[in-house]
């Protein structure tokens, strides 16, 4: 006989297939035997049409293609014998799936297709067996259209007699509902009759259905709910009380299965619904009581029980409990049973974060050693649970208990868990060092009681992890640093001694420098000593000392050695014996292969040696940074209500919480196009702070900078719709400086105002503009066009305290010139005092404004302030006008910033 025949059996051909030595060798094999198969198709013999099924699944399995024997399955199911049946219906699981087209035969006419009308027949066939062949198959590739013709045949199964159908039954109506929700109320009053049945099968298999419908169908929910909970309560009561029972145990527990799936039925019953949760207290309180924990059985029991006590309405008692089984899971042996109750309490945080409190030195213990011992007080069981958790050598365990105790931290714990943290920091592996470090600058940044504090934990960071710590981190210890005016002292000589310890964090050596070179007199004077410090002596060589280790150090950057020459410069003026030591430094990098190097070492030695008389107003010492201004640089953009600063710092690192904001990005590209996102966390905002890329500021009176105090510096950089500036002159070079050039501020901030108030006399409205960095800016003033098309006017932005207006015109030769007046009305009973109006549009746009027609805006509407805009659109017909805008002004003499989007423009503007 031919081994390759249709007659071949199946083991032969898998023993031929095996004993293949290469793919070339298979595919022939299968190649030869599909041929064999489709000849026996064609012949359309009945006698080896079952094996041949059975060789097609096998060669599906190894993934050769078998859409040629997809009818034989049809046949195979319309056979009269049970073997036949059972092949037919394997294959048609296996082999065909509900977007297959040969299922449509299946379901499109009884009439026209014998073999859809063999599976009807199947399902009222008096073999039990054969209608679970069907049901079987029903639940696994039922169609849409299938589950519609035959649902009213799969209903009256689920009150068949054996058991067995009634159970496929149920999966099988899973299904149906899931593929059809419009059927799931057939099937409300057939499921909630199986909750009474005895037969585990049938009951698990019944829970689940009704546990779908409830999700499907929120009548059968409310009918669930109404009618079944005390008889769901009932049952699972029963089967918690159940002596033991051999055929359902596992693990000394009686069906855990059925436990669970009950478990999750009364969540669903239970969540939103107070009577309903209210019924099931009891039982879930015996659940987590009398469950054993030693085995993983009754661990997923347990865990079931916890996710429905959180997940049903309050109930104090039962959330303590539940906590307290998690803390037993966080001291279990097992990762995986800790791991799912770290997930499990990261979401009771928002259920019942005090009970939660509760176990945080267990949670603690997650991200420790285990040589790690507890040094604040915490209650005796939470010192034992505390003993499991920092000490697992599983990456992804410590990893989630981080992230757990960061949302656990408030201003009541937050110094214990902090220092407990600071001290993990020490001896963690290098791969957790980033997440920890990031974690904890932002639990001191947000919870710091006061300042010495804030500082104190920044600098324990920046030694121990210096290298990790993010650029946006230290540029906002610095600013904190200026804000704390009797801190200074304090801060420098804290610097100066980690850095005489260890030149190893780049970071750190960064913000000591920036502090040797801003405060070095006060480390050399002893300036600001507090009792807690000890006396240091320090001269002035030794300051300069330390800033020439760390431009001189091989591994320091470009960024550090550029402040290292900032600060040189600045302990030149402060220390005038060291000076034609600094100069000497400074000199040595005029030949430095990186430009930036090179000019600042020119600029600077040029300074010493010729312009000393300048000197010690060029190094002044830096004022009092804004918190608020750069919190909200670096949360991306400022607020988009109405916020006021409370006096010159808003103490952001001692907890208060940082708005949400519109990134930045939508500032430049609003359409969505290519544009590279800008810098996150205020790079401009650091070039003011170190002078790094030092530009030439054009000199402007200091009431002008003051009322655009905050201004963001990237929109500055944008220079969009720059007002003509009074005396505008050429750009100075740096070596001409002078101590009128004093009075502009020398931060990048007043190199251009996006649109200051007109406080200018008419003789200087006809100055010069500043060249605009993008597209240049015209000196002529927008027409308004009268013969153009009308446009309606609209509210552009209104809130709580103002409203804006835009009235549009266009001159009939340029359609894409807009000209707009934008009109402010104040709806408060307050004047608005100092008011600017801001805007930025896409790079397909541009836009210029002109002054506004006063800077004060009168109260309860009686008086408006006007200003004109002109923007064009290179997209004219393709892309409409948006427009991000800003509003500035004093109420009662505190800033307030709102901001918003315009996308209402009128069309073909």
């Amino acid at each position: 006989m031919n081994l390759l025949s249709s007659g071949t059996r199946l083991r032969d051909m898998i023993r031929a297939i095996r004993a293949c030595k290469t793919a070339a060798e298979e595919r022939a094999v299968v190649r030869k035997e599909c041929a064999a198969i489709r000849a026996a198709i064609s012949e359309n013999d009945p006698e080896y049409r079952h094996r041949n099924m059975a060789k097609l699944m096998f060669i599906h399995m190894l993934g050769y293609p078998t859409h040629f024997g997809q009818m034989e399955c049809l046949k195979l199911i319309a056979s009269p014998g049970f073997p036949e049946k059972r092949i037919g219906y394997l294959g048609l699981m296996l082999l065909l799936d509900e977007r297959q087209e040969v299922l449509m035969l299946v379901t499109n006419s009884l009439k026209q297709y014998p073999c859809y009308c063999g599976l009807l027949l199947d399902l009222n066939h008096s073999n039990q067996y054969i209608v679970g062949l069907a049901l079987c198959a029903l639940g696994n590739i039922c169609s849409a259209e299938m589950a519609r013709d035959l649902a009213p045949e799969v209903e009256r199964l689920l009150q068949f007699r054996d058991p067995n159908v009634r159970k496929k039954a149920a999966l099988c109506s899973i299904r149906i509902i899931k593929k059809v929700p419009d059927l799931a109320e057939n099937f409300i009053n057939p499921a909630a009759a199986l909750l009474k049945e005895k037969h585990h099968g049938v009951l698990i298999s019944g829970v689940q259905l009704c546990t779908d419908l409830c999700k499907v169908c929120e009548d059968a929910l409310d009918y669930f709910r109404k009618k079944c909970t005390d008889a769901v309560v009932r049952v699972l009561r029963d089967l918690v009380n159940s002596p033991y029972a051999p055929e359902y145990d596992i693990a000394g527990i009686t069906d855990p299965f059925l436990h669970i799936r009950l478990l999750r039925f009364l969540c669903v019953l239970g969540r939103g619904d107070a009577d309903a949760s209210d019924c099931m207290n009891d039982i879930l309180a015996q659940v987590a009581t009398k469950t054993e924990s030693n085995r993983n059985a009754g661990n997923a029991i347990l865990y079931q029980c916890v996710e429905t006590i959180m997940s049903i309405e309050d109930n104090s008692g039962l959330h303590v409990l539940a906590i307290n089984i998690l803390g037993r899971f966080l001291s279990n042996k097992d990762n995986n049973i800790r791991y799912v109750a770290l997930n499990m309490l990261t979401r009771a945080i928002n259920v019942d974060a005090q009970a939660v409190q509760r176990h945080r030195a267990t949670i603690l213990e997650c991200v420790k050693k285990m040589s790690f011992q507890i040094s604040f007080p915490v209650p005796s069981i939470l010192v034992r649970l505390t003993a499991t958790l920092f000490q697992d050598s599983d990456a992804s365990i410590r990893k989630r208990a981080l992230e757990l105790v960061y949302l656990l931290v408030n201003e009541s714990n937050v110094k214990p868990l902090t220092k407990e943290l600071i001290e993990y920091l020490e001896a963690c592996d290098h791969e957790f060092r980033a997440d920890l470090t990031a974690k904890i600058c932002s639990i001191v940044e947000k919870f710091s009681p006061d300042k010495i504090w804030y500082i104190d934990q920044m600098l324990k960071v920046l030694c121990e992890a210096g290298n990790y710590v993010k650029d946006e981190v230290w540029h906002a210890l610095i600013v904190v640093i200026t804000n704390a005016i009797n801190l200074h002292g304090y801060t420098v000589r804290l610097l100066y001694r980690a850095l005489q310890a260890s030149n190893e964090q780049e970071t750190l050596i960064k913000v000591a420098v920036w502090c040797i070179g801003e405060y070095g007199d006060m480390l050399v004077n002893n300036v600001g000593m507090l009792d807690i410090e000890d006396p240091i002596t320090v001269t002035e060589s030794d300051a300069v000392d330390v800033i020439e280790t760390s431009i001189k150090r091989h591994n320091s950057d470009n960024t550090t050695r550029a402040m290292c020459l900032i600060a040189l410069l600045k302990l030149s003026s402060r220390f005038p014996p060291c000076s034609q030591r600094i100069k000497d430094i400074i000199v040595q990098y005029k030949g430095s292969l990186l430009l930036e190097l090179q000019q600042r070492a020119i600029e600077f030695n040029s300074i010493i040696e010729k312009h000393q008389h300048i000197r010690s107003a060029v190094v002044e010492r830096m004022p009092v940074l804004d918190e608020a201004t750069y919190s909200g640089r670096r949360a991306g953009s400022l607020p988009t209500t109405a916020s006021s600063s409370n006096g010159p710092s808003v103490n952001l690192p001692n907890g208060v919480s940082k708005p949400s904001a519109v990134p930045l990005v939508d500032l430049l590209d609003l359409s969505s196009d290519d544009v590279p996102a800008p810098s996150s966390s205020g790079g401009d905002f650091l070039n003011d702070l170190l002078g790094i890329d030092l530009s030439p500021v054009p000199s402007q009176s200091g009431t002008s900078q003051n009322k655009n105090r905050g201004t963001d510096a990237l929109l500055d950089l944008l220079s969009i719709g720059n007002p003509p500036v009074a005396n505008s002159s050429p750009t100075p070079d740096i070596m001409s400086l002078s101590l009128e050039s004093k009075s502009s501020g020398g931060t990048l901030v007043g190199l251009s105002s996006l649109s200051p108030v007109s406080t200018q006399s008419p003789a200087s409205s006809t100055a010069t503009p500043i060249v605009d960095l993008l597209d240049g800016l015209s000196s002529s003033q927008p027409s308004a066009g009268t013969n153009g098309p009308e446009f309606p006017s609209i509210v552009a932005f209104e809130s709580s305290s103002l409203k804006m207006t835009f009235d549009f015109s266009k001159s009939p030769g340029s359609p894409q010139t807009t000209s707009i007046k934008a009109t402010f009305t104040n709806l408060s009973a307050n004047i608005y005092t100092d008011f600017i109006f801001q805007a930025a549009v896409p790079k397909f746009l541009q836009l210029h404004l002109e002054p506004a027609s006063s800077n004060t805006l009168s109260a309860s509407g009686s008086s408006f302030v006007t200003q004109n805009l002109r923007v064009t659109n290179s997209q004219h017909g393709k892309k409409p006008l948006v427009m991000r805008i800003r509003i500035a002004y004093k109420l009662n003499g505190k800033d307030v910033l709102e901001e918003g989007q315009i996308n209402n423009f009128p069309r073909n503007l």
